[in-house]
């Protein structure tokens, strides 16, 4: 083997577990994508238990991808619910301001959310890993 071949960041999966991998991604990606809507849409909140759900499926598999392009969709899921759930905590005080600035930071942080759980959807069904 190469340096170069030993460098290389992508470890090769049987077929079999890359297509498991790739259906839990795209379970834990629906799940982001349903509870991303809903925080942009007034009135279609999706529950929290459905983001629960999709954080769990990611810590558990998150192992079984370790070294392949897929391990890079874990980690940006988990790192966008993190980073979501910070901005959200971070705007509630404007919440005590008066509804429309609130809303208005939700809004953002909603949309910026769907924005990160669309782009790792895409680079995930063109099989590339995402940064």
């Amino acid at each position: 083997m190469t340096e170069d071949t030993q460098n290389d960041a992508t470890v090769l999966l049987d077929p079999q577990r890359e297509q498991s991998l790739r259906t839990v991604g795209l379970i834990s990606y629906l799940l982001h994508t349903v509870v991303a809507v809903g925080a942009v849409l007034p009135g279609v909140q999706a529950s929290v238990l459905l983001l629960l759900v999709a954080v769990a499926i990611d810590l558990i598999k998150r192992d079984d991808a370790a070294g392949s392009w897929q391990a890079s969709h874990f980690s940006w899921r988990l790192r966008s619910v993190a980073w979501a759930g910070f901005f959200y905590l971070l705007t509630s005080p404007l919440w005590l301001l008066l509804v429309v600035p609130g809303w208005i930071a939700w809004a953002l942080v909603s949309i910026w959310f769907l924005y990160r759980v669309v782009r790792g959807w895409l680079a995930m069904n063109a099989a590339r890993s995402i940064v």
